[in-house]
């Protein structure tokens, strides 16, 4: 259904070339990502109580470019959505002939490649769940980038960002459960697919319709490509991926200022600055957001941080960490807003602000 290859093609011919550094500039980037990764570790750890699992692999820590990062997204996406397309084709009653899979599949091929194109030059790090799994990616151009447009200590924002991705990191190396209960959800949520052509043109309307409000500039958001979903078995298990989404993210984001100012001196100038960088630079940017969903994205960022705080007021961070005992224990997308309501389901007591 998607010709992986022409995707990471497209992508790399689009994407865009970076900021300019000599030589040594770069490897000198480099070299300090590496060590503000490994420095990260322990503050993350002693931050937020958790501890990888004696034994376990050791993640790998990457520096790369945006095509390196296309190749890495590409090669993940196509081990994550290929066997879900599969299972999706295999409930239809018909399928399309050879010759119109090939040009579908092409057409789908440009239109993933656009997409790994906008976002390698925006993404600034990621650890990878799915895919090889394991690794801690950290995209030195867009780190360059991102810091002098911010105006801020290059220093000081490398370890910001790597505190945030190697939070990531222990997340699914300390909670070992937590990938497979994800791939789970994903399993359900095909499951619970039965799209006929005629109504997914219907709701791509809708969407599109949507987008074409962005470029007039309106407010509202529909969710962009989510908005194609419409199904209750659907999103009860949309929901429950949007909760464990917005948990890890908060509890990322909640140790990136968590650390405090005796680990990253300008802190909440980065935090302060850093915010705006969120909300788009132009309207095209503002368009392809929505059309991607991201910013659902952004509302994860401050749902997640919302609960983590929340739930660490009210009893403290051991008290937090019950979070990681099981699937029971993952907050409601409900919780994510009201942090009250997760402490007396799970703790099994009123919530007392400690």
């Amino acid at each position: 259904m998607v010709d992986w290859e022409l995707a990471g093609r497209t992508a790399r011919r689009l994407v865009g070339p970076g900021p300019q550094t000599t030589r040594e500039e770069a490897a000198a980037v480099v070299r300090e990502l590496h060590e503000a990764a490994a420095t990260a570790v322990a503050h993350v750890e002693d931050l937020t109580g958790l501890r990888a699992l004696p034994g376990g692999p050791v993640p790998e820590i990457a520096v790369v470019d945006r095509p390196g990062w296309v190749d890495v997204n590409t090669a993940g996406m196509a081990a994550l959505l290929d066997p879900l397309v599969d299972a999706l084709a295999a409930k239809q009653d018909s399928r399309p002939g050879p010759l119109a899979m090939a040009i579908g599949s092409r057409a789908t091929g440009v239109q993933a490649g656009g997409v790994l194109a906008f976002l390698s030059s925006r993404v600034l790090g990621q650890y990878e769940v799915f895919g090889s799994g394991g690794r801690l990616l950290l995209v030195a151009p867009n780190i360059v980038d991102a810091e002098r447009r911010l105006g801020v200590d290059p220093s000081d924002f490398r370890l910001w960002v790597c505190l945030h991705e190697v939070t990531h990191q222990l997340q699914f190396t300390a909670v070992p459960w937590l990938r497979g209960h994800l791939e789970a959800q994903i399993g359900e949520f095909v499951e619970a697919t039965d799209l006929t052509p005629e109504v997914l043109r219907e709701r791509l309307r809708d969407v599109l319709h949507s987008i074409g409000d962005a470029v007039r500039g309106g407010d509202e958001d529909d969710g962009g490509l989510l908005a194609l979903i419409r199904d209750p078995r659907q999103k009860a298990v949309l929901d429950r991926v949007t909760a464990v989404m917005s948990l890890v993210e908060g509890h990322a984001e909640f140790v990136m200022d968590g650390v405090g100012p005796d680990v990253v001196p300008s802190v909440k100038t980065l935090r302060k600055r850093f915010a705006q960088r969120r909300k788009g630079r132009g309207p095209l940017d503002r368009v392809l957001r929505r059309l991607l969903g991201l910013e659902q994205k952004m509302k994860q960022y401050a749902d997640g941080r919302h609960f983590v705080g929340g739930v660490v007021d009210l009893v403290g961070m051991e008290g937090f960490n019950r979070v990681w005992s099981g699937p029971e224990t993952l907050p409601r997308i409900e919780e994510l807003t009201e942090p009250a309501r997760w402490v007396e389901r799970v703790h099994g007591r009123p919530a007392i602000p400690a």
